[in-house]
């Protein structure tokens, strides 16, 4: 299952320090608007216990982790949308993005060159915010002039459907209200899927700090920041991007010995590939054996046959039964023979709903 998250924000907000840091790659990141031309791409590894622990159970021959894509993309600035800057290259690879990761810089560095002379979140928070409704409010604007007419002409009841819909957008967008916080019905969110909206896609903010504050969590910046989020019901994730790339290339126990020793519990990179992981609505199930042991990435609300289909179409294809073990279940009893004569073992059918922690062996038959 691809799925991809894109990191975006105003030139020199440190959106390709991060890249560096959640990809370990060397790209370009330079003091300068537009050091980053064409989006770069990194597959992420998503940290998970459990998969150590299958791993010392079993020992397999293989062993792989359940991944997605972050793409660093160019800086974006206010005029994007009429095409300022690389707007509309920016533009266009966002739109391909699954989920929004908007990196906001939250420190004071007169060395470090902001766009706009000064530091204030808010203010970039807005300006691309902006740039991303009215980008939208273009691709809606084109459509309805596209089919109102004729659908007032035919009575088409589709085509009615998606004028009131592509209307009731118009509106919104122009209040500023992005389409991911209207509440839309099941044909019309199958209607918007054609539109590849940016201001439908799931969006989290990182708070980008410098390493005095990273210790303490917060200051006035990030405080206005989560407030923010808070009033469109998006999440924050402070983190110190400087920080978290020179951590990249430490080994797990240096790593954690750092951590501890300014007082930081968890890498807030760590913190944002969870939370972008959970933005996109994806949990986690394996497969478990002597020759491989596997994360396999599903999104929330899946049935069994589905998710046997992730793995091969045929499964999906000829699917019969799952034989279903909890990771809960496992790591409480031990072995799959403790978890079976404790009947925990379960046959699930068609219309299960996969679970997060679900080790699944799939019965098919094509």
């Amino acid at each position: 299952m691809s799925l991809k998250a894109g990191i975006v924000g105003l030139p020199n907000v440190g959106k390709s320090t991060l890249f560096n840091a959640i990809t370990k790659k060397n790209i370009l990141s330079a003091n300068y608007p537009f050091a980053t031309i064409e989006p770069n791409v990194g597959i992420v590894v998503v940290p998970d216990k459990r998969l150590d622990f299958l791993n010392n159970m079993y020992e397999p021959k293989s062993l792989v982790p359940t991944t997605y894509e972050f793409i660093d993309i160019a800086g974006l600035v206010q005029g994007a949308s009429n095409g300022e800057g690389l707007g509309n290259k920016f533009l266009s690879h966002i739109r391909e993005v699954d989920a929004i990761v908007e990196v906001v810089r939250c420190f004071d560095n007169p060395e470090i060159t902001h766009v706009s002379g000064s530091t204030d979140p808010i203010r970039d928070i807005e300006i691309i915010n902006v740039e991303l409704v009215l980008s939208d409010l273009d691709v809606i604007e084109n459509r309805l002039e596209k089919i109102e007419k004729k659908a007032q002409a035919t009575k088409d009841k589709d085509a009615l459907l998606e004028v009131s819909l592509l209307k009731k957008l118009e509106e919104s967008l122009k209040r500023n209200i992005p389409v991911r916080n209207l509440t839309l019905n099941e044909d019309e969110q199958r209607i918007i899927k054609n539109y590849s909206l940016i201001t439908a896609k799931p969006i989290i903010y990182a708070a980008n700090v410098d390493e005095d504050t990273i210790a303490v969590g917060d200051n006035d910046y990030t405080l206005k920041v989560k407030e923010y989020a808070e009033g469109e019901n998006s999440g924050v994730i402070v983190m110190c991007a400087k920080m978290e790339e020179d951590l990249s290339s430490f080994a797990d126990d240096e790593k954690t010995a750092y951590l501890n020793e300014i007082g930081v519990t968890n890498s807030g990179l760590d913190k944002l590939i969870y939370a972008t992981y959970d933005l996109l609505g994806l949990a986690t199930f394996f497969t478990s054996g002597k020759d491989e042991v596997r994360a396999w990435t599903f999104k929330k609300g899946m049935k069994a046959p589905e998710c046997a289909g992730i793995i091969h179409t045929d499964f999906e294809k000829g699917f019969i039964k799952a034989e279903v073990t909890s990771f809960e279940d496992l790591e409480k009893y031990g072995s799959e023979l403790k978890v079976k004569e404790a009947g925990r073992l379960r046959l699930e059918g068609k219309d299960y709903l996969m679970q997060d922690g679900d080790i699944c062996y799939f019965r098919f038959n094509v």
